[in-house]
């Protein structure tokens, strides 16, 4: 696949972005050695490769989940301008 001048500005306009037409000349030949890079990936025999997202294994740790009742509200309402019975107190909002 090539791609000209009016491909340029077509993608241009669909991207909504604004390309004068000295910038879409220059693009031209930028995007075909892209659409050639992809033809190139596409030459590469995948047939049994796994896809992978990292190139060496990744695996999350995990802590144990345990329930708690987290035991930190003094320090949580430490952080609040005004507290009362163990809450954050707000203003009353009236609409």
């Amino acid at each position: 696949m090539s791609v000209d001048t009016a491909t340029v500005r077509r993608i241009a306009r669909l991207a909504r972005i604004a390309v004068t037409d000295g910038e879409a000349e220059a693009l031209v030949p930028e995007l075909n050695n892209i659409l050639g890079w992809i033809e190139q990936l596409r030459e590469v025999d995948v047939t049994g490769v796994e896809p992978m997202t990292a190139v060496i294994p990744n695996t999350l740790r995990l802590r144990d989940d345990i329930v708690t009742d987290g035991g930190k509200q003094a320090d949580v309402l430490k952080n609040a301008p005004v507290a009362e019975h163990g809450f954050f107190a707000v203003p009353k909002v009236i609409e």
